[in-house]
């Protein structure tokens, strides 16, 4: 059954169920209650009135499906009731039967010319009261059921028209051009936005084909409805097409096709949209993606051959330097022996001046070619590492240190085995514990080692309880030479935590710092897994 069926139902069942009002209008009591007695039996409600004038009281603000008069009362008659009852429109088509006694053509002229559908005359046969009676009740009750069904109608039609409005108004409204069509291509309605796409008036797209604008026009879902369930197929969104303007202008469109299963058969909205500024953006880019990536290859290279110059530099010119620093530092060294104490002035003081800048400057040095030599260990030095080995070798390479200062080194639990270079590893341990203990309070060092394992990777964290940094340079301190305690308060060489950025770069993490002055720092770096 139709929706529109389904929506009648109800006041098809409400009008069956519904009592018809009979109006019965005698003078007489005995009559009355004679008339009620024998149409009792219909099941119908009855209303008595004693008089017309009591009659058309009632025909005020009721309406009944038929009326039984009779023809001789007092005041007013009941031909004089029934042409008030006919004068009065919400009762002109009341059916009105005359009841009499006497058998008088004049009566029955004038009763049928004032619209009298029946004479029935005294004393009545009750069956045939009874028969004539229910046949108007009932023709009553299918009027009443007709007009309910006219009025459920009509009310549904003016919910379609006002959903059928606001649908043209959402077709108008959208951005797009909007074209309905039946399965085969047939086009049932278009927006503004088509006429003006495809520069054509909607009158002459009406009934056209859709393939007449977009060759290609055929949605995947265009076969196999009868398989595809109550609801039809999904709405199948940009697709990229070819379509026709002025039948020679061809440029790319977007659509969207959208299946509605109806009574008639499919309808398919498509939305068309024009691209061709998309294209042309896209080509572009395209082409500047190329360009771009030609000259990020130019750069690679040459940043890459700058490295390598540079690396090779760094090496080459620490090496070279060692030797002469080396001499300067050995007679520095033999001058302070020899002649400590010998010499006028301040002669002790330069000496001392010079062996001290002398073991520095080699330091550097020998930091610099460490710096210089982390990315010349290929991948192949790579292996499964487990990092509590790498942190006992770390400790074990500056145990003098670790027990000078006391300091104290513990790992919360179990480190992980990574993948990575064990020896840069160590240096990495070992440069974070160094640098940890060198800048210390008058407190006795303590460091822990942690690590949390993380969706990426290992989150390894190194807290100790020395003097802290300002957040400010929390970057800084990972530069080369980069140092933020006075030079002769400090013994390093400002190589360490660059070494361990490099180290942790190269093992494809990150390294960073949380601290602030006073108390204490927390190293963070990142490794993947094994």
């Amino acid at each position: 059954m139709s929706g529109s069926a389904h929506s009648l139902q109800p006041v098809m069942e409400v009008a069956a169920d519904q009592k018809m009002k009979i109006l019965l209008v005698d003078d007489t009591p005995e009559n009355l209650v004679s008339l009620e007695a024998t149409l009792g039996g219909l099941g119908e409600e009855l209303v008595l009135a004693h008089s017309g004038k009591e009659a058309l009281r009632y025909l005020l603000n009721e309406d009944f499906a038929v009326i039984l008069l009779d023809v001789r009362m007092p005041d007013m008659d009941g031909f004089e009731t029934a042409e008030l009852i006919r004068s009065r429109p919400r009762s002109r088509q009341t059916p009105i039967l005359f009841l009499t006694g006497y058998r008088n053509e004049e009566h029955l002229f004038r009763g049928y010319d004032l619209g009298a559908v029946d004479f029935l005359f005294k004393p009545i046969v009750p069956e045939v009261l009874r028969s004539k009676v229910a046949v108007f009740a009932e023709l009553s009750r299918s009027n009443a059921k007709l007009k309910a069904q006219a009025d459920a109608l009509r009310k549904q039609a003016e919910v379609l028209q006002k959903a059928e409005q606001k649908f043209r108004s959402l077709l108008e409204a959208a951005p797009d051009a909007m074209v309905m069509c039946r399965d085969d291509g047939e086009i049932l309605m278009v927006n503004s936005q088509t006429e003006v796409l495809f520069n054509c008036r909607r009158e002459r797209l009406i009934s056209q084909n859709i393939k007449g604008l977009v060759p290609g026009w055929a949605p995947r879902f265009h076969l196999g409805w009868e398989d595809s369930g109550p609801h039809g197929h999904p709405a199948e969104r940009g697709v990229e097409l070819e379509a026709v303007r002025d039948a020679s202008e061809k440029f790319p469109v977007e659509i969207s096709f959208s299946p509605l299963q109806t009574e008639e058969g499919v309808v398919i909205t498509s939305a068309i949209r024009d691209i061709s500024e998309r294209k042309k953006a896209e080509a572009q880019i395209r082409e500047l993606n190329a360009t771009l990536e030609e000259r990020v290859l130019e750069r690679t290279d040459a940043l890459m051959r700058s490295n390598e110059e540079l690396a090779q530099f760094a090496y080459v010119a620490s090496h070279d330097l060692q030797e002469p620093l080396r001499t300067v530092s050995i007679y520095a060294q033999l001058l302070a022996k020899r002649y400590k104490g010998q010499l006028q002035g301040d002669a002790d003081q330069f000496i001392n001046f010079i062996v001290e800048n002398a073991g520095r400057m080699e330091r550097l040095i020998h930091d610099l070619l460490d710096f210089s030599r982390i990315d010349a260990r290929g991948a192949d030095y790579f292996v499964r590492t487990s990092c509590d080995d790498v942190l006992e070798d770390a400790i074990r390479n500056i145990r003098s240190l670790i027990e000078e200062n006391q300091a104290t080194v513990r790992s919360v639990r179990p480190l992980p085995t990574v993948i990575g270079d064990p020896v840069q590893l160590t240096r990495l341990f070992q440069n974070l514990l160094v640098n940890s203990i060198r800048y210390r309070t008058e407190e006795a060092p303590c460091i822990e080692i942690s690590a949390e394992e993380k969706e990426q990777g290992w989150l390894f964290s190194v807290r100790d309880n020395g003097i802290g940094i300002e957040p400010q340079y929390a970057e800084k301190v990972f530069g080369i030479f980069k140092i933020l305690q006075p030079r002769e308060k400090s013994s390093g060489s400002g190589m360490g935590l660059a070494i361990c950025r490099k180290i942790v770069t190269r093992h494809e993490g990150r390294i960073w710092v949380e601290s602030s002055l006073g108390k204490g720092a927390t190293f963070h770096f990142t490794l993947l897994k094994s």
